[in-house]
C-alpha cells in the first residue's frame, strides 16, 4: 500500500516564509552595515540552501546565508597553457587580505551585532535564534574562478575551508538558477516533490527506517533534478513512481547536482554523495513506500 495522496500533498506545502525572510533581512542588514570592519571589502550576500531555493519544510529551521569576498578572488589555474599561465603569475598576486582575515571579521562583527553566543562551526558561522528570528548559519566564502587553457574562466563558484582543512569549492548560485528552471519546466511541479521527499525522509529516520546522515536534502534536490522533465505529473503518487523507477536504469555516473558542474555521486569527495548512501536511501524509500504502516 502506497503512501496516500493526501499525506504527500501534505507534506509538499513550504515551511515558513514569513520568519525566513526577516531574518535573513536581518543578518543581512548587520553584514552590510557601513561601521562593519570589512566594510571596505567588496562581497556580496544571498541566500542559499532551502529557503533560498524555496524547497523549505516546516522541520527546517536553519536560513542559510552566504557572505563571499570578492576583493579577493582564488582560482584554478591548472588547466593554463603554459603561456597563458604565465602571463596570468604576471599579473596577478596574492593579496593581503585573505579568507581567514575576513572570515575573523565577519565573526567578531556578527558576535557584536548578535552577542556571544554566536559560534564558529565547522563550516558556517551560527546564529542562534531570538525571539521572532530564526536559527541562521552564515557561510563566509571567497570568490572561486575556475579557468580552462585560456584565461576565460568558465566557473564562477565559491570557495572555503572546514575548520578541519578541508577545501569546498561549490557553485550555490547555479544551482539555484538551474533548480528554478527545472521548476519552470515541470509546470511549477519541481519543488513541491523536493519537499515531498524531504518529508518522507525525516519520517523514514523518525521511524528508524533510515539513519539520519544518509539523505542530505542538498543531494536529494540533485537527484530529482537529473529526473527528465515529463515525469514531474499533477500526482505526487505518480511523480515518486515515475522517478524511482527511471532510477532503476539510470547511468548514476553521469548524474550531475543540481549546480550542473560536480558529480552527484563520488566517493571520497566533500561536495558529493556517496553511491552506498544513494543506494541504501532509495531501498529504504522504496520499502517504506510500499510499507509505509509497518
Amino acid at each position: 500500500m502506497a503512501v496516500s495522496e493526501a499525506q504527500l500533498a501534505t507534506w509538499a506545502h513550504q515551511g515558513s516564509v514569513t520568519q525566513s525572510a526577516s531574518t535573513y533581512q536581518a543578518v543581512k542588514a548587520a553584514l552590510e552595515d557601513t561601521n562593519a570592519p570589512f566594510n571596505n571589502r567588496s562581497f556580496d550576500v544571498f541566500l542559499q540552501g532551502s529557503y533560498g531555493n524555496d524547497t523549505n519544510i516546516y522541520a527546517d529551521s536553519d536560513v542559510d546565508i552566504a557572505i563571499r569576498l570578492s576583493s579577493t578572488v582564488y582560482s584554478d589555474t591548472s588547466e593554463l597553457e603554459t603561456s597563458e599561465l604565465q602571463k596570468y603569475n604576471g599579473e596577478f598576486s596574492r593579496a593581503e587580505y585573505q579568507l581567514s582575515d575576513f572570515k575573523t571579521d565577519v565573526l567578531a562583527w556578527l558576535k557584536y551585532k548578535f552577542g556571544n553566543s554566536v559560534e564558529n562551526g565547522k563550516k558556517a558561522i551560527r546564529i542562534p535564534a531570538n525571539g521572532a528570528r530564526r536559527d541562521a548559519d552564515v557561510l563566509v566564502c571567497a570568490k572561486h574562478l575556475q579557468y580552462g587553457k585560456t584565461r576565460q574562466y568558465f566557473n564562477d563558484g565559491i570557495i572555503f575551508w572546514t575548520t578541519d582543512g578541508v577545501e569546498i569549492i561549490n557553485y550555490p548560485k547555479q544551482h539555484l538558477q538551474n533548480c528554478t528552471t527545472k521548476h519552470q519546466a515541470t509546470h511549477n511541479r519541481f519543488k513541491s516533490n523536493v519537499r515531498v521527499i524531504k518529508n518522507m525522509r525525516n519520517r523514514m529516520i523518525d521511524l528508524g527506517r533510515l539513519k539520519g546522515d544518509v539523505a542530505p536534502s542538498y543531494f536529494l534536490e540533485g537527484m530529482l533534478w537529473n529526473a527528465p522533465d515529463h515525469l514531474f505529473t499533477n500526482s505526487y503518487q505518480s511523480t515518486f513512481e515515475n522517478y524511482i523507477n527511471w532510477l532503476d536504469d539510470a547511468n548514476y555516473m553521469d548524474l550531475t547536482c543540481a549546480n550542473g558542474i560536480h558529480w552527484l555521486l563520488r566517493d571520497g569527495h566533500p561536495v558529493c554523495w556517496r553511491k552506498e548512501k544513494f543506494d541504501a536511501f532509495r531501498v529504504a524509500a522504496v520499502q517504506y513506500w510500499n510499507q509505509p504502516n509497518q
